[in-house]
């Protein structure tokens, strides 16, 4: 006869507990215990709680990818993302982290270099090795439609955040990022400010193109027009700031406001007006964009245009849990302005 299972005694090697121990342990199938795992209402209540407490006293942990095989499907969802920013990726990964806890479902990250000629066949071996059941795509990998094609042909539900529509309605979460730059240039124009800088993101961002040309728009539909002089591309990161600011803040004639595509590049202005002794805000104002923590740390604490990133992990998860063929629409999620201390009329 095979030897039982046993759950290790004390002294003894530790041993994972298996499915297996569970159901000797409570006196019940191996399927009767699947059945609690997977919220089957197939099973008698004092029976669930009793496999429940048993689980919880042993520590056991089901095992998403042995249930996946079980149920011929996975229980992992993916999040492909190529992007500077780590705050930005943390944040996203909290909300889907929130969505996920309960459900049975566990995340998995993918980090990739969008510019790298194989990142596409990269993402499709990673999709099918780990037998996801679908894919977040953060920016910027979300904007670019040969990944999402690559998706699409070999089965995989996808979610694509993105500054705009970029796919169907229920593929799509879309952040408005043109409409959260139109509010800076209109708080701006309200304080005074006509001489106004902007320290782009890169140009093949699609955030960085709808937050310039929002930016740039409303600034025109109130009669102030941004000269090329005032506007300096720069990488979304805390040194691409730096250098952006030295070219603004460097000659005779500063800006008296500028306007940062993300708070890493404004914390770099904060840096180079800190050396040469220019004061924020009496001396130039500055607005960034994300809301991340590194916002009310700055000091003075950082103006900056709030777009929930944790509550777009949230919603993009929820989109990939939703039963295949169920209803969904577009998600919005709308950025507004946080008005804090580094801005002020011009003096």
């Amino acid at each position: 006869m095979p030897a039982k299972s046993k759950i290790p005694k004390a002294g003894e090697p530790a041993r994972a507990a298996t499915i297996n121990d569970i159901a000797r342990l409570a006196g019940v199938s191996k399927k009767t215990v699947s059945r609690i795992i997977n919220n089957s209402p197939l099973v008698r209540q004092d029976t669930r709680e009793k496999v429940e407490t048993l689980m919880r006293e042993v520590g056991y942990v089901p095992d998403p990818l042995a249930r996946g095989l079980a149920f011929r499907r996975s229980f992992l969802i993916g999040m492909v993302y190529d992007n500077p920013t780590a705050q930005f990726i943390v944040n996203m990964q909290y909300g889907a982290l929130d969505t996920l806890r309960g459900s049975g479902f566990e995340l998995v990250v993918h980090p990739c270099d969008s510019r790298s000629p194989n990142y596409i066949d990269s993402v499709r071996r990673f999709v099918q090795q780990q037998k996801l059941h679908g894919v977040m795509l953060v920016p910027r990998v979300s904007e670019d439609q040969a990944l999402a094609d690559m998706l699409a042909e070999i089965g995989v539900r996808y979610v694509r955040i993105a500054a705009v529509s970029l796919d169907a309605p229920e593929r799509m979460v879309v952040t408005h990022d043109r409409d959260g730059a139109a509010e800076v240039a209109d708080y701006l124009q309200s304080l005074g400010h006509t001489d106004i800088a902007m320290i782009t993101g890169p140009r093949d961002y699609r955030s960085s193109i709808e937050r310039s040309e929002g930016f740039v728009a409303a600034l025109e539909a109130r009669g102030i027009t941004l000269p090329p002089g005032r506007v300096v591309e720069a990488g979304y990161t805390f040194e691409s700031g730096v250098a952006a600011a030295e070219t603004l803040l460097g000659g005779k004639k500063r800006p008296t406001a500028i306007f940062c595509g993300n708070d890493e590049m404004a914390a770099g202005v904060y840096r180079v007006a800190m050396r040469a002794g220019i004061s924020i805000p009496r001396q130039l104002s500055v607005v960034g964009y994300d809301d991340s923590p590194l916002a009310s740390r700055l000091w003075p604490p950082l103006t900056s245009v709030r777009r929930d990133t944790r509550d777009t992990g949230r919603i993009s998860a929820a989109m990939l849990l939703l039963a295949e063929g169920a209803p969904r629409q577009m998600a919005s999620v709308r950025p507004h302005l946080i008005v804090r201390d580094s801005c002020q009329p011009p003096g």
